[in-house]
């Protein structure tokens, strides 16, 4: 095998899993990942459909999320995103990522 392809199989590997991660952390709202981290579930499926993108794939927005959340986004929102409170949103108005 190549060490390219290699590399691929690891870091699709390691994607797989954060987002096994992600999908099990549902108690992690998006505002405390951008507040911490800068990126969010939904950065992640952005950054996922553009690079289907850059290799000629059709991929839609609902897609993406749906291939990150598990699930449909509006259903993930009704079941697990709560409101952010005046701290989170204080915090992430003075860090608001610049992507």
């Amino acid at each position: 095998m190549s060490e390219d392809r290699e590399r691929s199989e690891i870091e699709a590997a390691v994607f797989r899993r954060l987002v096994e991660h992600l999908r099990a952390r549902s108690d992690v709202q998006n505002i405390d990942l951008m507040n911490l981290a800068g990126f969010c579930r939904n950065c992640l499926s952005n950054w996922y459909q553009e690079a289907a993108e850059e290799r000629g794939l059709a991929l839609s927005k609902a897609e993406s999320r749906e291939i990150v959340y598990g699930m449909p986004y509006e259903e993930w929102k009704s079941r697990h995103q709560t409101p952010a409170n005046a701290e989170q949103q204080a915090d992430f108005d003075k860090n608001k990522p610049q992507h």
